[in-house]
């Protein structure tokens, strides 16, 4: 989009992949070199250096996001009926998951501070058929996880982290200890869809988990069920991470550090100049806060005039998501309805997020800026 010189986009890949273009070039290139293409000595390099980098034991990678879910669920033997909570106010993957298995997934309404869901309403909703919790770490920062473990602890749940968005967020517990989201739980899972903070350049995903028998088990659904070779222990299904991808996360992990401190500054950017807004709510962070995406609630006016107004300033803008999972048509048949979770809804009727990305200067960030408070003056 132009205007004035500008070119202001919700995520600029090319820009980011401008400043790693020898290295990643080459990366790619080792790849077609070697014809290593698929489950290659890169993949497990890429495994080894993200581990690493969570700290975690294993990291067992995969085609996607949703794979990477799919896979966490059925390594944990649950049965159809199984009920699995989770947040309604999210990308539709991670409840659609749950369904596709034949669980029931439960919905706990979200805090409206952080946009997570919220651990007061869990407990209410543990029966005998739990088997799992399912935060999703929205936007960029993590759900109380201090919580959401004692809940599990407390009904012998597990706990299976969606990190798709906050991919090196840490999580600081009430005594100072620190750890990464998606190491807290049984497993962790993530995607490195290209608009992530660590993103390929096509499908990825990972899952991460510091229990062996677990990793195990998950490395082996993942590759049709099999340890050995054309042995076949369990039903599994096919879903690898490609050489050329890992080349590339391999670079851009390196680099994972910087993104997520230029991210920050953005935000901290768009903090400052909108904080005084009566009818803006920005960002709280009560954890680290990566920002995949940032989000503001919009107060007292129409959301959606204010969208077509920025689109008409060439200012993009998106609304991360505009009708909560329990109202999707998709989850007709479990039997929700308008007013079940007010939080969530609320959210989506309220919620815009602005362009979030790496490459943003102070140039397009003050005429984003300048935009709103003129629409609102």
């Amino acid at each position: 989009m132009q205007t004035n010189g500008l070119n202001i986009q919700m995520v600029d890949l090319h820009n980011q992949y401008l400043k790693i273009k020898l290295e990643i070039d080459l990366a790619i290139q080792g790849v077609i070199d070697s014809s290593d293409f698929v489950k290659g000595k890169v993949v497990k390099e890429f495994e080894q250096n993200l581990a690493n980098y969570l700290n975690v034991k294993n990291v067992i990678t995969c085609a996607n996001g949703t794979d990477a879910l799919q896979i966490a669920l059925m390594a944990l033997n649950l049965k159809p009926g199984d009920e699995v909570i989770t947040s309604p106010f999210t990308f539709i993957a991670t409840a659609e998951t749950i369904a596709l298995l034949g669980l029931r997934p439960v919905f706990a309404d979200v805090d409206p501070e952080t946009y997570n869901i919220d651990c007061n309403k869990i407990s209410k909703l543990v029966t005998s058929r739990t088997k799992a919790i399912l935060p999703v770490h929205l936007f960029g920062q993590s759900a109380d996880m201090t919580g959401i473990m004692r809940i599990a602890e407390k009904h012998k749940l597990f706990v299976v982290e969606d990190t798709a968005q906050s991919i090196g967020s840490t999580f600081q517990y009430p005594c100072g200890t620190l750890k990464k989201t998606g190491t807290i739980g049984d497993i962790g899972c993530t995607s490195f869809f290209p608009s992530k903070n660590l993103g390929c350049f096509g499908d990825g995903g990972a899952l991460f988990s510091n229990n062996d028998e677990l990793a195990d088990k998950i490395r082996s659904i993942a590759n049709h069920g099999m340890k050995e070779r054309y042995f076949h222990d369990m039903i599994g299904v096919n879903s690898r991470l490609d050489s050329i991808q890992a080349a590339v996360l391999n670079i851009k992990l390196k680099n994972l550090d910087t993104y997520i401190q230029a991210r920050k500054t953005v935000a901290s950017y768009y903090n400052n100049k909108l904080k005084e807004l009566e009818q803006i709510e920005i960002p709280a962070i009560v954890n680290e806060h990566v920002f995949n995406q940032y989000t503001l609630v919009i107060k007292n006016v129409n959301r959606d005039e204010l969208k077509k107004y920025l689109e008409s300033k060439y200012i993009p803008s998106t609304v991360y998501y505009p009708i909560s999972i329990h109202l999707q048509k998709a989850f007709a048949s479990f039997g929700y309805k308008e007013g079940d979770f007010p939080e969530s809804e609320y959210l989506a009727k309220h919620v815009l997020s602005l362009p979030m990305h790496t490459e943003l200067n102070t140039e397009q960030l003050d005429y984003i800026c300048n935009t709103i408070i003129e629409y609102f003056s």
